[in-house]
């Protein structure tokens, strides 16, 4: 199997390939480093500097690269700074997934595994929150990733190019093996803004709202460990490539852990106190989120395996003792 992974030096990107390569897959990583690190390549995979809004280097890369199967985590994705920012989303989002796409295309490559979010919902009308739920994003990073999906079914009837939709839920952690040594930068995450806080990089946690509708007021996520869904990514392709036909799947935890018991974990497993401050909320956050992930299960034979908030915490913090061993 040879797979062209867009934006695989990047936190996700980097987990997903050193998956496909545990699988005997030919990896090839695309990426402009705007946000990847060159040391979270794999040596085993070759490396391609390039950009998804440079057409004409992304349609030779995927002409000439003979790819089984795209995989594009390449988008920008902080909810908040889509709501201030929507021309980057734009230009990012959309706009570079349109290059992708015809890219792909012009190469014949057919299948194409993406990296979509729950932020596709929105304000959940029910949870957990399955396939069927409705798509009505809160916020213009969750529109953009709906409009990519939409964009690829009338590729997949139009062209044949069978896709699978990964909606993520909260991605967290680092890999299991300790493999992924390069953190992410400017995180604009839950876990990694804690880690940081944690390890004195920031002076404190500021903490977007206690007035919500759940037990302690703060907000629910649910959060899945980034081995697992690297795994869902393999799961995934092995999918539509047998069954000759594309798909829409949740990938998550089931298991909704809100604001203040993710830090209280950080603390325990840190040891260290985590300075915190409570602030105004952030518009387009929803109050809870959680997902079904039966639908994964049934149809991939995926289930997370390290999504609990202790193996979260740890394998993070982690990370970042590793990355900054003076602290």
């Amino acid at each position: 199997m040879n797979i062209l992974i867009i934006g695989g030096a990047g936190y996700i990107g980097s987990h997903v390939t050193g998956e496909f390569l545990d699988n005997g897959a030919k990896c090839t990583v695309f990426d402009n480093l705007s946000s990847g690190l060159r040391e979270n390549i794999f040596k085993e995979a070759v490396f391609i500097h390039g950009d998804i809004h440079d057409y004409p280097a992304l349609l030779e890369t995927m002409t000439a690269g003979s790819f089984d199967a795209v995989v594009h985590l390449a988008a920008s994705k902080a909810a908040g700074e889509s709501m201030l920012n929507p021309e980057k989303y734009s230009h990012n989002n959309i706009s570079g997934t349109v290059n992708i796409l015809n890219a792909a295309s012009a190469g014949g490559i057919k299948n194409i595994i993406f990296s979509s979010s729950a932020a596709v919902y929105g304000e959940p009308q029910y949870l957990p929150i399955d396939e069927k739920h409705p798509a009505n994003p809160e916020n213009y990073y969750g529109f953009t990733k709906l409009e990519i999906e939409n964009m690829m079914k009338w590729y997949d009837k139009l062209k044949g190019m069978h896709y699978a939709c990964l909606r993520y839920f909260n991605a967290a952690g680092y890999d299991i093996k300790g493999r992924i040594k390069g953190l992410e930068q400017n995180p604009a995450n839950l876990i990694p803004i804690i880690m940081e806080t944690a390890a004195g990089i920031r002076d404190e946690f500021m903490l977007f709202g206690d007035d919500y509708n759940t037990p302690d007021g703060t907000c629910i996520r649910d959060y899945i460990h980034v081995n697992d869904l690297a795994t869902g990514h393999t799961l995934a392709l092995d999918f539509i490539k047998k069954e000759n036909k594309s798909v829409i799947v949740n990938l998550g935890s089931e298991k909704g852990s809100s604001v203040k018991e993710v830090l209280q974990t950080a603390r325990d497993v840190t040891g260290r106190p985590i300075p915190s401050k409570i602030t105004n909320r952030r518009p387009g956050d929803p109050a809870k989120l959680t997902a079904s992930a039966a639908f994964a299960y049934k149809t991939l034979g995926w289930k997370a395996q390290y999504s609990d908030m202790k193996t979260l915490i740890k394998t993070s913090w982690e990370a970042y003792t590793n990355e900054r061993r003076n602290i």
